[in-house]
């Protein structure tokens, strides 16, 4: 029994949407405010936070339960996770700001807490009913995500959950926790085994020198894609930061 790739493919897009409408708005806000009131930004950032974080916790409660559907077991329904607190808010902003100025990274921090929101409900769940977890790559993904995937289905714990949230979550990233209760079930298109080679043939004894070894192998294979997408990325910035400039001369 599986999740059809139709159905995972939805649920991916869904909350990639999501977590990128929450992103590109704090991007807007900062190209067209600036960054002179940051106590304005973090306001922003905290509603943004949580209408698209409760939007990010019921598209995974609602995946929740039709696993559980799928799987023909009988639970209560899927509880919402807690939506980030101004607090978080805070914390993301000025941590983003103590080491960049830059909108899309802004933005990065605040689609993270959105997609935390989703995650810690997937994880939360699965802790009251005693699932299986594990971390499903989408796409090209980061060496740190190959290694969590390589670990395959495992029994969940509250070890799974860092200060009460998703272990490993990060800015700009479409992987995503999902959960069975029947060793029956699985994800269409999830091979932790390939996962496992890639992990176990890097180079290094310890986790973080092959999770290095990854990075190092990934940059070299990709490295003109990787410079041409950088040098694309400041191109847009600059043209972002003239047009404001113009707009600003013309007032």
């Amino acid at each position: 029994m599986k999740l059809s790739e139709k159905d995972w493919d939805a649920y991916i897009n869904k909350l990639s949407k999501i977590n990128k409408t929450a992103s590109d708005l704090i991007i807007q806000y900062v190209d067209t405010y600036g960054l002179d009131d940051v106590k304005g930004l973090v306001d922003y950032s905290y509603k943004v936070a949580n209408i698209y974080g409760n939007a990010s916790a019921a598209l995974n409660a609602l995946m929740y339960d039709t696993i559980a559907e799928l799987e023909g077991i009988a639970l209560p329904m899927a509880e919402l996770a807690d939506v980030p607190t101004y607090g978080d808010v805070v914390k993301s902003i000025y941590g983003t700001l103590k080491t960049s100025q830059n909108a899309a990274e802004l933005g990065g921090a605040v689609s993270r807490l959105v997609k935390l929101t989703g995650q810690d409900t997937m994880l939360k769940n699965a802790i009251r009913d005693r699932a299986e977890f594990a971390w499903i790559p989408v796409g090209e993904t980061c060496a740190f995500c190959i290694t969590l995937a390589s670990r395959g289905w495992q029994r969940i714990s509250q070890k799974a959950l860092k200060n009460g949230h998703a272990e490993h979550i990060h800015s700009n990233c479409n992987c995503s926790y999902m959960v069975r209760h029947s060793k029956d079930f699985d994800i269409s298109g999830y091979n932790p085994q390939k996962y496992q080679k890639i992990y176990y043939d890097a180079e290094g004894k310890k986790p973080k020198d092959k999770i290095n070894s990854m990075r190092r192998d990934y940059y070299q294979e990709n490295k003109d894609e990787i410079l041409e997408q950088k040098a694309d990325a400041y191109e847009q910035r600059q043209e972002i930061a003239d047009e404001s400039k113009v707009n600003e001369a013309s007032e």
